[in-house]
């Protein structure tokens, strides 16, 4: 995956807003795991209040899935357990998630003569990300593992 812009927003001088945070859970590498973490930060940011429509919600939660489900596929045997992080700031939203797999995944083109359907899914996660004008990147762990993560800016109010 290729980054756009910076990492994230530089902190600002402001008070936090209410819904501001980091939140992190682990859930087993099992098929699974897949709808229950993708329902837990759909409910977390509906409990934090945070500003972010239906429409980029829905985009976010599919980056969850695809992201989730590709641990579970790919890195269950070396990571029993995959780490979810939500991050809300004043301004953006970002879902990290972690495995214990060194291999650093490369999104696959489109082919449309293709049979084989599957493996597009970070092709799909960039496509949201570049859509919402956000930002993704994957960055090895100290343990040799990797974290897959992506950036999306919410809305001004």
């Amino acid at each position: 995956m290729e980054s756009r812009g910076s990492a994230l927003p530089q902190p600002s001088a402001e008070v936090p807003a209410a819904y501001e945070g980091a939140w992190r859970f682990t859930a087993p590498a099992l098929d699974s795991s897949v709808p229950q973490v993708r329902h837990a930060v759909r409910d977390l940011i509906r409990r934090q209040r945070a500003p972010v429509p239906e429409e980029l919600l829905q985009g976010l939660l599919l980056i969850v899935s695809e992201l989730v489900t590709n641990a579970v596929r790919h890195a269950a045997l070396l990571s029993p357990e995959v780490g979810v992080e939500v991050s809300l700031g004043t301004g953006w939203v970002r879902i990290a998630v972690e495995d214990n797999h060194p291999y650093r995944p490369k999104a696959l083109d489109a082919d449309p003569d293709q049979e084989h359907t599957g493996g597009r899914g970070l092709l799909l996660v960039k496509s949201v990300v570049a859509e919402a004008g956000g930002s993704c990147d994957i960055e090895q762990t100290a343990a040799g593992g990797k974290i897959i993560w992506a950036a999306l800016p919410l809305p001004a109010r």
